[in-house]
């Protein structure tokens, strides 16, 4: 068994990554093979809607046909037997990285025919672990997921399951004195992060394991 996990973060060593890093323990206590890869570490465009891969008789059926550096990335994540996904939230949706990479993930395994039925012939379980700065009460109140469920409907749907979880209230800084933030209240936002985050990495642990059992 082989789980990639892909983090859409430019920061390699904060919250982002430490819950996929934790997601790929809890799939590897399971006996999983594990590798993670950093979007930012890659150039490469989203879909540029060149369509070659909904021509008739296409050379390689759901796997995007654009020739660039995200190409060996693309074709991990169609070899691997799970996925786990990791992005902070700007702006109320994933980084511009994370959606050019779910672009040409996703349409190239999306049909053209009636049900817009996927291409897959195995299941591929998808975890999406999702980092923001607001609250978890804010996040609802403002309806966060509602806007990030469509994108998790279509992996659902072409890749036969996908399940997220949330880190709330993480730290943006080390030291906020240095930062013009002043609806932030440092000590609280660390106090909330020293009791909340461990419980986050835990639940990503626990996600990493839920992964390979769907399989």
């Amino acid at each position: 068994m082989k789980i990639l996990s892909i983090n859409g973060s430019p920061r390699k060593n904060k919250s982002t990554a430490t819950l996929l890093e934790n997601a790929l323990k809890g799939a590897a206590s399971k006996g999983a093979e594990v590798e993670s890869i950093h979007l930012y570490d890659t150039e490469f465009k989203g879909c540029i809607s060149c369509f070659a891969c909904k021509v008739k008789n296409c050379a390689k059926p759901g796997i995007c046909l654009y020739k660039d550096n995200l190409t060996p990335i693309l074709e991990k994540a169609m070899s691997a037997d799970a996925l786990v996904l990791g992005s902070p939230i700007y702006f109320e949706s994933v980084t511009g990285m994370m959606r050019s990479f779910l672009e040409r993930l996703m349409f190239p395994v999306l049909t053209y025919t009636e049900g817009y039925k996927g291409l897959l012939d195995k299941k591929i379980p998808v975890g999406f672990i999702y980092t923001m700065n607001v609250p978890k009460d804010f996040m609802e109140q403002a309806n966060y997921m509602g806007a990030l469920k469509f994108a998790e409907m279509d992996l659902e749907r072409l890749f036969g399951y996908c399940e997220s979880i949330t880190s709330n209230d993480t730290l943006q800084f080390d030291d906020y004195s240095k930062y013009v933030c002043t609806v932030f209240d440092e000590g609280k936002k660390k106090q909330v992060y020293n009791n909340q985050f461990p419980k986050d990495c835990e639940n990503a642990y626990a996600l990493g394991m839920r992964l390979i059992d769907q399989l």
